[in-house]
Order: C-alpha cells, then structure tokens, then sequence
C-alpha cells in the first residue's frame, strides 16, 4: 500500500504562485511516476504534470505549459508542482497519483491517489 499526501494549496491572486508537494511513502518511491491532476467544481477530473521515475521524462497539459513545472527530490519521496502566473482558471482540488516507471494522462492508469488540496486563485 502507498500512502500519498499532498500540501501546499491555498489562496492565491491572479498573476501569483504557489507551489505544491507531494509526498508518497514506500521504499521504492525512486519507482513510481507520479502524476497530477485537478478537479474543479462541476468538472471531470483532467490531467495536469506528470513525471516518470527518473525525472528525466515530463508531460504538460497545453493549459498549463510554460506556467508550471514538476520536478522530483527522489531523497526526500516528493514530487513539486511549481506554478507561476496563475489563473482563476486554475482554481481546482489538485490529486497526486502514482504508478510504476512511466507516467501517462489518463487517471485510470493511476494506482494510488491523495486526498487532494485545494488552490484558489482569485481575480
């Protein structure tokens, strides 16, 4: 079983950043390719960032490309989602996930998931 947890949500004006951590549990977390995704009132749950296991691969929804960035401290079991120049758009209840090596888009494919945390972005 894998535990994940996200932190780092909150209240932010348009135009701000916030950045957000993922911590998962296991001793092979160095094997896991973590995804994000958001969810926001009313709508279905989309992709956001993901990272494969190693760093060395990383996805972008085109909504997000160019304001965010996912990065990976494999010595600390923890995936950041840096966003920049945020958007009322953007507002949502942001998961993590995780699966084995490679990461893909769709949840489906994801095994295990946080609780979410919430980002606001006011105009």
């Amino acid at each position: 079983q894998v535990q994940v947890v996200e932190s780092g949500g909150g209240l932010v004006q348009a135009g701000g950043s916030l950045r957000l951590s993922c911590a998962a549990s296991g001793r092979t977390f160095s094997s896991y390719a973590i995804g994000w995704f958001r969810q926001a009132p009313g709508k279905e749950r989309e992709f956001v960032a993901a990272i494969s296991w190693s760093g060395s691969n990383t996805d972008y929804a085109d909504s997000v490309k160019g304001r965010f960035t996912i990065s990976r401290d494999n010595a600390k079991n923890t995936v950041y989602l840096q966003m920049t120049s945020l958007k009322p758009e953007d507002t949502a209840v942001y998961y993590c996930a995780t699966r084995a090596y490679y990461p893909t888009q769709k949840t489906a494919d994801y095994d295990y998931w946080g609780q979410g945390t919430q980002v606001t972005v006011s105009s």
